[in-house]
């Protein structure tokens, strides 16, 4: 029993276009750019079969939904659902930056800062919270989807809404991390997947990939930090293939692998790396070679601390086989990893910890305009994700990590900015729009 929400910002608007607040008012319009973005969207989603289509009454996402359609199969008719509305700004709605930085300096601040805390005064003049006003509308949406589809089998529904919407429902399905509001970037036009699965008496989310804008013929999304990190996972091995716990042995890529790293060259190929880190394994450093086979002049340093948790006992190990002799401890690992330490192996809490240092020393050296590209493997990109993200450890299963998938991080040189996931889990250059990858053991 599961539920895939698709998740699209609707298409450039006029008030994206002029450099002005939207929120909530419907002045905003499609224009033509954000027509072609939805028609090239509706392209991509064209293989899935959508059981709903819900959106914005917003005309902007409204359109956006319509123009999708047109390439869907099925005859679904569009639910418009006020709980997919845009941020209330209200006074705000209308004015460039500029003029909210002079108007409204110190909230404008908070905006940027934690907006989860700004309040703002109404139309009415009373005050209110934007962004907890809008959580509560993401959860009331989450609540009555699933209410409705996740009893059932496999439902596939598509969501058109805005930026602010759409992040809260994303963090909210994921436990709403603290001050997660400035940790994603949603660009027009962009996919967001979602996996939801029945679990007990609730339900777990599997994020599936974020901001994906590779059809629209803009493969990478802009850059807003100071410096930027490509995080990859290395290519298919034969053991991740068969399932096959691999942990710490040294298994090579795949012909497949390979493949998926060349893929992964290309598409990058416009990337202009000046840096280079892989995990000190086998495989990532295989995979980071072929991805910068046209940039030689490049050092790829390995580092101890990004190897693939020790699964110990486990490895070489079929699920089926450890199953037999651990069905308990299996279990757990799928259920709450945070409690398990492998049979003569690591617990992901100690991946976690190794895993983030490195990243931090590899922050630390990052200097503005560096492009760096950094491949590792599924449970250590998937706890450095969660760090990003602001979730515990715990939540590994939250985060897919497709073979040779990419992962965007902007940095930023100030501080009292968080680094921003600009893009999770790329898997388009080596398939559709679904993440098709191996999805074997670690």
């Amino acid at each position: 029993m599961s539920v895939r929400l698709v998740l699209v910002r609707h298409g450039l608007s006029s008030f994206n276009e002029k450099g002005l607040i939207q929120g909530r008012t419907d002045e905003s319009y499609l224009t033509d750019k954000g027509y072609e973005q939805a028609l090239k969207s509706g392209e991509a989603l064209s293989d899935i079969n959508f059981n709903k289509i819900y959106s914005s009454p917003l005309s902007r996402a409204a359109e956006t939904a319509k123009t999708i359609k047109k390439n869907l199969k099925g005859e679904n008719n569009i639910i418009y659902d006020e709980n997919l509305l845009e941020v209330d700004l209200s006074k705000w709605s209308g004015l460039t930056i500029n003029e909210i930085k002079n108007k409204y300096p110190e909230k404008y601040l908070l905006w940027k800062t934690d907006p989860e805390n700004l309040k703002l005064d109404g139309n009415d003049n009373l005050p209110y919270q934007p962004i907890q006003e809008l959580y509560s509308q993401a959860n009331e949406f989450i609540k009555n989807i699933l209410n409705i589809y996740l009893e059932k089998n496999e439902v596939n529904i598509l969501v058109v809404g805005h930026n602010a919407i759409l992040r809260c429902l994303i963090l909210s399905l994921i436990g709403r991390p603290q001050k997660g509001f400035r940790k994603l970037k949603l660009d027009n036009a962009s996919f967001s997947i979602l996996n939801i699965l029945k679990f007990r008496n609730s339900f777990k989310t599997q994020i599936e990939c974020l901001n994906q804008t590779s059809h629209l013929n803009k493969k990478i999304p802009d850059q807003i930090g100071d410096s930027r990190i490509f995080l990859v996972r290395h290519g298919e091995t034969n053991w991740n293939k068969e399932g096959r716990f691999q942990g710490q042995i040294n298994i090579p890529l795949n012909d497949n692998g390979k493949d998926q790293a060349k893929k992964a060259s290309t598409y990058l190929k416009e990337v202009n790396f000046n840096k280079a880190f892989s995990s000190s394994m086998d495989r990532p450093y295989e995979t980071a070679q072929i991805i910068l086979q046209n940039k030689s002049d490049i050092e790829i340093k390995k580092i101890k601390k990004l190897v693939e948790i020790s699964h110990g006992l486990w490895e070489g190990k079929l699920e089926n086989e450890i199953k037999e002799q651990w069905p308990e401890l299996l279990k757990s690992w799928h259920e709450k990893p945070e409690e398990v330490t492998m049979p003569k192996g690591e617990s992901i809490r100690e991946v976690s910890e190794r895993s983030i240092k490195a990243w931090e020393e590899i922050c630390l050296n990052q200097k503005k305009y560096d492009l760096t590209l950094l491949v590792a493997h599924d449970a250590v990109n998937k706890t450095l994700i969660c760090n990003l993200l602001g979730i515990d450890y715990s939540n590994i299963w939250m985060i897919k990590q497709g073979n040779g998938g990419i992962t965007i991080i902007d940095l930023f040189n100030d501080p009292q900015k968080d680094h921003v996931i600009s893009a999770l889990n790329i898997t388009t250059h080596l398939g559709g729009i679904l993440d098709s990858t191996a999805s074997g053991a670690l």
